[in-house]
């Protein structure tokens, strides 16, 4: 068993430290719902968990794989991330963790893939709607056709941001072959 965990592991590991019984979480990026179910099992019964998707085969994926659990404590909107700052609701905020897995859906149409000019508005409304101490983690993917525009611009927000205001931590695989993954960690400070 290899020491480093995969990137997606260890935001996980770190989200599991922080998220609570009856938090908010949002998963930006539903694709496949995998997230999804991950923050629907440590937010519990009280809580819930936002969902956005362009693609209705990954809502539906997402609430199948939800409703096989159990999980029924979900919202799941049709929509790009960029759209949450309208869409979460006062009764949702202060949001404990948001989750974006960039890229495209698995097993689809590669060709619709995120892109810094929705993504990085919904970065920007994420940090707005997340608390003090909560957590936007982002996993971008280089390695295919736009993932490293993407991924570069993505990084270029990232280290600008105040850090008297957030910590920003980078982690991947560094002599992996192919463009691969990595995770960008925000936590917001104050």
């Amino acid at each position: 068993m290899p020491v480093f965990p995969k990137p997606i592991h260890l935001a996980h590991q770190l989200i599991e430290k922080l998220v609570r019984s009856g938090d908010v979480a949002v998963d930006a990026t539903l694709g496949n719902g995998h997230d999804a179910l991950f923050l629907g099992g440590l937010v519990g019964e009280r809580g819930r968990v936002i969902g956005f998707d362009v693609q209705s085969s990954a809502i539906e994926s997402s609430e199948e794989r939800m409703v096989e659990n159990g999980i029924s404590n979900y919202d799941f909107h049709l929509v790009g991330h960029e759209k949450m700052g309208e869409l979460i609701t006062q009764e949702y905020l202060p949001l404990v963790v948001v989750m974006f897995n960039l890229g495209y859906l698995p097993n689809a149409d590669k060709s619709i893939i995120t892109r810094e000019m929705t993504t990085i508005p919904a970065l920007e409304s994420a940090l707005g709607l997340v608390r003090v101490g909560g957590l936007v983690s982002i996993m971008c993917y280089p390695g295919h056709e736009g993932g490293d525009e993407e991924s570069k611009a993505v990084s270029a927000w990232a280290a600008n941001l105040a850090r008297e205001e957030y910590r920003v931590a980078h982690y991947g695989l560094h002599n992996a072959p192919n463009n691969p993954p990595f995770l960008l960690l925000v936590e917001k400070l104050g």
